[in-house]
C-alpha cells in the first residue's frame, strides 16, 4: 500500500474514540460550518447594503439634476447614510457578530475537538471518505502526493 493510499495521522481517529464522539464532535462542526457560512452571507449584506447607500445617493444627485429638489432632499435627509438597525450600520453589525456569536463558537468548537479527538478536525467525513472510495484506483488516494 502507497503512502497515498494511508490517511494522514489527522485523519486518523486516536485509539479510544467511540463512533458517538466522533459524531458529536462532526455535528458540531457541521452546524459551525453553517455558521461560516452565514457570516459570509452577513458580510455579503454588508457589501450589498453600502453598494445600495452610494446608488441612493446617486439617486438622489439624479433628482435634484432632474429638478425633484424637494424629493431629492427627503430621500437624502430619511435615508442615505441611514442606519439599518437602532444605532448601527452594517460594518457595526458584522464587528458585533465576529467579536461576539462567531469568535465563541469557534472556541467552543475547538475546545470539543481538543478535548475529545485530540484537535482532530473532520474525523467523521475522514472516514467517509474511506468507506466511500475506491482503494487502490487513481482519483481516490487517500490524500495528496507529498509534492504537491
Amino acid at each position: 500500500m502507497t503512502d497515498r493510499e494511508q490517511p494522514l495521522p489527522d485523519h486518523i481517529r486516536p485509539d479510544g474514540v467511540s463512533d458517538e464522539t466522533v459524531e458529536a464532535a462532526g455535528k458540531l462542526s457541521e452546524a459551525l460550518e453553517t455558521v461560516e457560512q452565514a457570516r459570509g452571507n452577513l458580510y455579503a449584506f454588508h457589501q450589498l447594503m453600502g453598494r445600495a447607500d452610494l446608488l441612493l445617493g446617486d439617486a438622489v444627485d439624479k433628482l435634484a439634476e432632474a429638478g425633484h429638489h424637494e424629493l431629492a432632499d427627503r430621500v437624502r435627509t430619511e435615508m442615505v447614510g441611514r442606519n439599518v438597525l437602532e444605532g448601527r450600520w452594517t460594518f457595526q453589525i458584522v464587528e458585533d457578530f465576529d467579536d461576539g456569536y462567531w469568535t465563541e463558537f469557534r472556541e467552543l468548537d475547538r475546545q470539543v475537538r481538543d478535548e475529545l479527538v485530540r484537535g482532530r478536525r473532520h474525523l467523521f467525513e475522514a472516514e467517509m471518505k474511506e468507506d466511500r472510495r475506491t482503494h487502490g484506483r487513481r482519483g481516490h488516494e487517500a490524500r495528496p502526493a507529498e509534492d504537491g
